[in-house]
């Protein structure tokens, strides 16, 4: 069976080997980057009309001034961020399913006020006409040197699944760094955007056309069959 290789950070990463493997896949978590929390200014609880939560990361690095939103409407761009949301004492009032740009078309004309919490590194958001957008930086990824054990296992193939576009660079990177072939592994990318940034080279890439994790755990299951059937 054709190995999948998940390095997202922590929770997500087990969480996401959990559910490829609950489809039959041969997954491993190899997680080259990790969370840390950043100082952050939180504006008064009266200064907007909603937050807008683009990752659960953002609830679980946000700190003790997460308490002063507690009962404060909020968007959340996927169900894991909404399950954070609501343990965090916020009212989901929409949870989207593609990205943080068409979760926009769903925010109620009473709520044109958003705060945005996000991380260092995020995606540039296109405002409706009318509305407004206060956004904090509440965390921040750090990439990690790639485990040898993964190193190892790359140099014999497989498919490699990507959630971010500095993913995608770093993991480039350092496969160039240790040798691993390209031309062996094949990329399963969370976006457009996440299977460019990856470069060329690679024995296939592939992405779906807006970010859903069930999305792309199919594309990635699909990518090991066939890569499978490409080395037999």
């Amino acid at each position: 069976m054709t190995p999948l290789y998940v390095i997202r950070p922590q929770p997500g990463c087990d969480a996401t080997v959990r559910a490829a493997r609950d489809l039959g896949l041969d997954a491993s978590a190899y997680p080259i980057f990790t969370i840390r929390p950043l100082e952050w200014q939180a504006p008064p609880p009266g200064s907007f009309d909603a937050l807008l939560i683009g990752s659960a990361n953002a609830l679980r690095h946000g700190g003790a001034a997460l308490e002063r939103y507690c009962g404060k409407p909020a968007y959340a761009v996927g169900a894991s961020t909404a399950a954070a949301a609501g343990a965090a004492g916020l009212e989901v009032v929409a949870t989207g399913e593609g990205g943080l740009q068409q979760l926009l078309t769903r925010i109620s004309p009473q709520h044109r006020r958003l705060l945005r919490l996000a991380g260092r590194e995020r995606i540039e958001l296109a405002m409706p006409e009318g509305f407004e957008l206060t956004e904090r930086e509440v965390y921040a990824s750090e990439s990690l040197a790639a485990p040898t054990e993964l190193i190892e296992r790359l140099m014999a193939g497989g498919v490699v699944m990507l959630h971010s576009s500095e993913a995608a660079v770093h993991f480039a990177a350092e496969c160039d760094r240790h040798g691993a072939p390209r031309a062996r592994l094949a990329i399963a990318a969370l976006g457009p955007r996440i299977a460019a940034a990856v470069g060329t080279g690679w024995a296939a890439a592939a992405s779906v056309p807006a970010p859903n994790d069930q999305a792309l755990l199919a594309l990635a299951g699909r990518m090991c069959q066939d890569l499978a059937r490409s080395t037999t």
